[in-house]
């Protein structure tokens, strides 16, 4: 099977992936290097989103459902 997976490679050479990959074995692969330059954030739609989902992650009743999380235990 051939799989495409973004990838940036510094001036050194050093390729570094986007996502991560499993495989089964190690495998060839073919690198086509692009005449533009990375973008700034690579998940620049996580930051995109930050805004929206803050409205429902900045609420109350979402501090209140995970304040379990948050408790210290005492020894």
């Amino acid at each position: 099977m051939i799989r495409t997976v973004e990838a940036t490679i510094d001036e050194h050479g050093a390729v570094r992936l986007l996502e991560g990959v499993e495989l089964p074995a190690p495998r060839r692969a073919i690198v086509t290097i692009l005449d533009e330059e990375p973008p700034v954030h690579p998940h620049e739609t996580a930051l995109l989103s930050e805004a929206a989902l803050a409205q429902d992650w900045n609420q109350p009743e979402e501090d209140e459902a995970w304040s379990h999380l948050q408790s210290v235990p005492s020894f």
